[in-house]
């Protein structure tokens, strides 16, 4: 395995218009996940690049206080990346122009959420069912805007419309400046294993950079899906929910072909201690207590142990109390966090 990691090492970094990646590490868009704090704290994990959670094209729903935090972009390194959904290609042009006015250094489309409440609307992985607006909204995006605009996609809508490879080629010939391709269909949601030969298929069609996701859960299996796609990063999703460490240990193994040892009980503790804080000074008091609910209990993980740690921490309601908790834990045994990896 060294052999062929090291061969990842002499790969060119991925570029996404004027932008060279530091690694070759994403974080995904994952709504309700990838807000401003957990960004930030992948980021100073190892994430090359970290995309915001989607914003909705209709620019006016941005008055509501979930839409305002999600656009805040403040003191964030570049390039910033602003994912947008939508089924409209002029209101999805515009918010690329307000977006891109506002600071966004990238514009993602979103064309692979599986979300009923999004496909609903005729958006997110919706789209690829209309391969005449999908080409509409490239090219109108694409067109109001001076900067990088990234894809992402699905495999296709279900089993009997894989059109992955059809709509990679009409990205490219938009003027997509990347595309991430998550290797399952809408109807499989998240069931089942991702496939990776469509990624394959569409790396060896199209020349711009493609990124791999889908199941990328460990740095062995970042290496063994870059190996088989040839794709230029991976992008990683719900395996760096509880486990942001995740990104540089990639980065690390794709470098050197070695491990890492993972994180050490205190940086687990000083870790989400950090992300709390940082949870509620974006939230407040009131939404950053529950906002951190979901994040403590990924960190905890989902196993029989952490089950009753989890239960008692759902059951506070002030942020001073959810302090007093992790202080609490972190001073008995430790080792029923996450999947039991944290040296104690």
């Amino acid at each position: 395995m060294r052999d062929l990691v090291s061969s990842h090492s002499d790969v060119p970094l991925p570029r996404i218009g004027p932008h060279t990646l530091p690694n070759r590490v994403i974080l995904a868009p994952m709504a309700g996940v990838t807000d401003r704090p957990f960004r930030q704290l992948c980021r100073e994990l190892g994430a090359g690049l970290v995309v915001s959670e989607m914003v909705a094209s209709d620019s006016r729903l941005w008055n509501t206080r979930k839409s305002r935090l999600r656009r805040i972009h403040r003191g964030e390194p570049g390039p910033r990346s602003v994912q947008i959904a939508g089924g409209d290609a002029q209101m999805l042009a515009e918010a690329a122009r307000l977006n891109a006015d506002a600071g966004a250094e990238i514009i993602d489309i979103n064309m692979g959420c599986p979300a009923k409440k999004v496909c609903n609307k005729a958006a997110g992985s919706a789209l690829m069912r209309d391969e005449a607006l999908v080409g509409e909204i490239l090219e109108s995006v694409v067109a109001a805007v001076d900067i990088p605009v990234t894809l992402k996609i699905r495999t296709g809508w279900c089993d009997d419309s894989r059109n992955a490879l059809r709509i990679a080629t009409m990205a490219e010939q938009a003027g997509i400046a990347a595309l991430a391709v998550h290797g399952r269909t809408r109807q499989q949601r998240y069931s089942g294993d991702a496939e990776y030969d469509t990624i394959a298929a569409i790396k060896q069609t199209v020349s711009m950079p493609v990124f791999a996701n889908g199941d990328i859960t460990s740095p062995a299996k970042a290496a063994a899906v870059l190996a088989y796609t040839g794709a230029d990063a991976v992008m990683v999703g719900r395996g760096a929910q509880g486990n942001p460490w995740l990104f540089r240990e990639i980065d690390h193994y794709l470098r050197t072909g070695s491990t890492i040892a993972p994180p050490t009980a205190a940086e687990v503790e000083g870790t989400m201690c950090r992300h709390l804080q940082a949870l509620h000074e974006h939230y407040g008091d009131y939404l950053g207590v529950r906002v951190a609910r979901k994040h403590v209990g990924w960190y905890l993980g989902a196993n029989d142990a952490s089950r009753e740690h989890r239960a008692r921490f759902n059951r506070l309601d002030e942020a001073r109390a959810q302090f007093d908790f992790l202080h609490e834990l972190f001073r008995g045994d430790v080792a029923t966090i996450g999947n039991g990896t944290h040296a104690a």
